[in-house]
């Protein structure tokens, strides 16, 4: 691969008072790292600076003003702001928010506008982060609202695939809100993405039951009966390859999970539980159904741990090697998918 090949990945900083400059550090420190993609970190050199100190990392980055200055063999910079910050490891500021909700806001800027390939986001606090200009429960729901198409969250590893039908929403609410249409939509979400962002022909898609036991006829709730299955149903009528409702303790507590290529959880906790259980630290947040390729790791900012140079970048790095594979293999897909009789 030449330097030219190379992925721009745009990577925001996320909450400087946490580990997310850590965890980008210690990933670059092999540079082998660089030999797959040209990382342009969203911040501030005397932010990565003050972490590397405090850190004793020696993981080397270079400073630029703008794209046109970027080193496809360096760890870039790009310095969006230029004055002081008060830096406070361990704790949660809106300070620390306000300079997050800056860098995503410009790298989502930057991804719609081609400037880079992917976008990998490093974990916000999803209190500080909270103003006028950001009125959003997380990632997810503010990258809908900037970029092309229906998101839907799905934590990943190389075994296992989970979605949400429902993201984040009281408990309260998430009854009322799954409908057969939202269902339909999700499915066609994921089934989409199995096949342009994986690679998977026929992906066999499972959805889990909304009630203990999928309600058990009724007796603990109906939504299951009424709602989720006839819509599956009718789903798999259209050819796809569609299953359910599971009751989702057996489902995880058989491993019946690894018979399926994707998994649909109805609520948050439902899948992000037994997934965090089964793979943390090694797990990716993949923002589907948007044109853009956007990762994340599974773990959030660790306040307790930061400044500590305890982190792990596993999670990290796995999300780097996920937003360019998924990048690739859209790329290869358009290719193959090309009418072979239109003649440019």
């Amino acid at each position: 691969m030449s330097k030219s090949d190379k992925i721009i990945v745009g990577i925001s900083i996320g909450d400087l008072n946490g580990i997310g400059v850590e965890v980008i550090l210690k990933t670059f420190q092999d540079r082998r790292m660089l030999d797959f993609c040209t990382p342009v970190i969203f911040g501030s050199t005397k932010v990565v600076s003050y972490h590397k100190k405090v850190l004793k990392l020696d993981t080397a980055v270079q400073g630029i003003n703008s794209l046109s200055q970027i080193n496809p063999g360096k760890v870039n910079v790009l310095n969006i702001w230029k004055e002081d910050v008060s830096v406070e490891l361990g704790k949660a500021t809106k300070i620390s928010g306000k300079y997050a909700a800056q860098s995503l806001e410009v790298s989502v800027e930057y991804l719609r506008d081609n400037k880079i390939d992917v976008l990998l986001t490093a974990p916000i606090n999803k209190d500080t982060i909270q103003s006028e200009e950001f009125n959003f429960p997380g990632h997810t729901e503010y990258l809908e609202s900037k970029l092309d198409g229906n998101s839907l969250m799905i934590l990943m590893t190389d075994a296992l695939r989970i979605g949400l039908i429902t993201g984040h929403i009281p408990i309260s609410k998430v009854a009322t809100t799954i409908t057969s249409d939202l269902i339909i939509e999700k499915v066609a979400t994921m089934h989409k993405s199995l096949v342009e962002d994986f690679g998977i022909n026929k992906p066999k898609i499972a959805v889990l039951g909304l009630n203990p036991h999928c309600g058990d006829n009724g007796v603990i709730g109906s939504e299951d009966d009424t709602i989720i299955k006839p819509t599956i149903d009718g789903i798999r009528e259209t050819g796809k390859l569609v299953f359910g409702p599971y009751a989702a303790d057996g489902f995880f507590g058989s491993e019946i999970y690894k018979q399926f290529d994707g998994v649909l959880a109805t609520y948050h906790d439902q899948g992000l539980a037994p997934f965090k259980a089964l793979s943390f630290g090694n797990g990716v947040n993949f923002t589907a159904g948007l044109k853009e390729v956007r990762t994340s790791p599974d773990h959030g900012t660790a306040f307790d741990i930061a400044g500590k140079n305890m982190a792990s970048a596993s999670s990290f790095k796995e999300a780097l090697f996920t937003a360019i594979q998924v990048f690739n293999t859209r790329k290869e897909y358009k290719e193959l998918s090309k009418d072979p009789l239109v003649v440019k």
